[in-house]
């Protein structure tokens, strides 16, 4: 099969041939017929596999041929919206539509936030075709009717299961609200997907067809599994060790957290490696220049948090590492999902301490295959990990529970004790004297002005 097999215009075959595109993957192959025909979609494949050209090219298409058919001077409505849970996603996408689009009229822009908004507001009102937008930066120009979404016809959600995660459910339902509610067409691709997930979005899809082009949360077949035990405080010289065993080999690092990661770089920095950090207290102009100088090769390690798992396109990365396990087995695809793409082979590595063996079962059994442990010479931890124990359970008190209630706690209420301020307050303690010393100085301030 060819692209030009799939119906796609002369133009969009000349530029992916620039770009050395011949053949298309499995799920452009699938997805690609089903979009050009207007269906709603719910797609899944593996990361790494081609998922922003599956719904680009489609789109792209779409609007290309309308902007040939309909040539006329009227200013530009958006008519695509695409959304995606991290700005760095949403550039790597818009640079993707710049580039496919090379030979079309169809514009495009990015709108995600940690930058100004004036030029996106000048953008915005210049006319687009196509949206590119992190929830967050979408809504502030909402809010201040700098874009308008009245005639939007085509709505991606891209990393479907984040952006259909609670924490971005009511940014989502205000801007589902502004959309036209008739002869939309809506795209959901991600990796995984879970059955909450399908659920959510049956509310807002008309009659969507179906696309799994692997096993849900599977990985790619090329990227082997290696977990390595060992003592929590030993786990920074580890890493050290395994960098120094190829130091000019490019390795992507996870960490669990913001200031982990600050850490961590520092710490590696101190040791002589090229690294820079990526995460969410970075201003972008800081996780732009991190990430390009990682793409070209100036670093050789990128230290970041789950800000990186997320849609990001490095080019033949050899290798991840996680130092932290995530908090959530499905996280565990999309940062190893950085390797191993298109294809190539890839290694994905994990640092686990006796605190994170619950972790580590929970990713076993959500790719459902082993994975290899191989503790480090020098460095083996003074504990054994077994991945075929159950979860460790609730410590009990007593007859009951943990969460059950004590015997002389009401039903309803907490039944910790009351905070010992709460009762000074009532008997005149500090806290009191505190509020009539205020309260005699403001009326000191107000007799002075009167």
């Amino acid at each position: 099969m060819t692209f030009e097999s799939l119906g796609l215009a002369p133009a969009l075959l000349r530029a992916l041939a620039e770009q050395g595109y011949a053949t298309p993957t499995p799920i452009q192959a699938a997805a690609i017929p089903l979009v050009l025909t207007g269906h709603d979609l719910l797609a899944g494949a593996q990361t790494g596999t081609g998922k922003t050209a599956a719904f680009a090219l489609p789109l792209l298409q779409k609007l290309g041929v309308d902007q040939v058919i309909h040539n006329n001077k009227q200013p530009r409505k958006p008519r695509a919206l695409i959304l995606t849970p991290t700005r760095e996603l949403a550039a790597q996408v818009h640079d993707n539509l710049r580039a496919y689009a090379k030979y079309l009229r169809v514009h495009t822009a990015a709108v995600f936030g940690g930058v100004g908004m004036g030029g996106q507001i000048q953008t915005l009102r210049r006319g687009l075709d196509i949206i590119v937008a992190t929830p967050g930066r979408l809504i502030d120009h909402m809010d201040r009717r700098n874009v308008d979404l009245s005639c939007i016809d085509t709505l991606v959600l891209d990393e479907a299961d984040r952006m259909l995660d609670m924490g971005f459910a009511p940014a989502l339902k205000k801007i589902l609200g502004a959309l036209p509610k008739q002869q939309r067409q809506t795209l959901l691709f991600s990796a995984t997907f879970v059955p909450e997930v399908k659920a959510l979005a049956a509310q807002f899809m008309h009659d969507p067809r179906e696309v799994q082009m692997a096993q849900p949360n599977a990985v790619a077949v090329g990227v082997h599994h290696r977990v390595h035990p060992v003592d929590a405080d030993k786990k920074r010289d580890l890493l050290l060790h395994l960098l120094a065993a190829d130091s000019r080999r490019q390795t992507l690092v996870f960490t669990r957290t913001k200031h982990g990661s600050d850490k961590l770089c520092r710490y590696l920095d101190q040791h002589g490696f090229r690294v820079a950090a990526i995460h969410g207290n970075k201003s972008q102009g800081q996780r732009t220049r991190a990430l390009a100088d990682f793409k070209n090769g100036k670093t050789t390690v990128l230290v970041a948090t789950d800000i990186a798992a997320r849609g990001l396109d490095i080019a033949q990365l050899p290798a991840v590492v996680n130092y932290d396990l995530p908090m959530v087995a499905q996280d565990y695809v999309h940062r190893i999902g950085r390797t191993g793409r298109a294809g190539a082979e890839g290694l994905a590595l994990s640092l686990v301490s006796r605190e994170e063996e619950g972790l580590l079962r929970d990713i076993r059994r959500l790719l459902k295959q082993d994975l290899a442990i191989e503790p480090i010479e020098g460095f083996e931890p003074a504990w054994n990990l077994r991945l075929d124990n159950p979860a460790p359970a609730m410590r009990k008190h007593g007859r009951n529970n943990g969460n059950a209630p004590r015997n002389n706690a009401k039903l309803g209420k907490p039944s910790h004790a009351r905070r010992p301020h709460a009762q000074r307050e009532k008997k005149g303690g500090e806290h009191t004297a505190a509020k009539k010393q205020r309260r005699s100085w403001r009326d000191k301030v107000n007799s002075r002005k009167a």
